[in-house]
């Protein structure tokens, strides 16, 4: 783990597209550490420090990329929960998933996510995505000046 390196939680449980956001992620940032969970309770687990990740630094993410479609708790649910808490509320969270369902991307938005995107079938135009949604996050926006920690 790189120290003061810029920190991504990438929620996928396809472990090709996870294989892929980590390709497209790669020489955006010098510096940045890639944590991947698999299902929506460990994602959890991670923003909070609880479970398998009690011992963890607490420090947030800069940017979480949440897929809908997960097992356990799904990543609607996650969101929630994630939006409802101070120490977590201000992180922002992309929507990357397969799911183009209108009342999926209302929900989402609804419960406080930053943005939407249906991941691309094609696996260059995934890649593209995944690295022009890294570059917007973690380059050009302006994320807020003190985030709220765990803790």
């Amino acid at each position: 783990m790189i120290e003061n390196a810029v920190q991504i939680l990438l929620v996928e449980d396809n472990a090709n597209d996870e294989l892929l956001a980590v390709r497209a992620l790669k020489g955006l940032l010098a510096a940045w550490n890639l944590w991947v969970v698999r299902d929506g309770a460990e994602a959890l687990d991670y923003a909070f420090c609880t479970g398998p990740y009690a011992d963890r630094a607490a420090r947030n993410p800069q940017l979480i990329l949440l897929d809908k479609k997960l097992p356990l708790v799904d990543g609607l649910e996650v969101l929630r929960r994630l939006r409802a808490d101070p120490r977590t509320c201000l992180i922002p969270i992309v929507m990357l998933t397969g799911s183009a369902e209108e009342s999926d991307i209302t929900e989402s938005y609804r419960l406080g996510v930053n943005s939407y995107i249906v991941k691309p079938i094609d696996f260059n135009q995934l890649a593209e995505t995944a690295r022009k949604l890294g570059g917007y996050w973690l380059r050009i926006n302006q994320a807020p000046p003190n985030p709220v920690n765990v803790g």
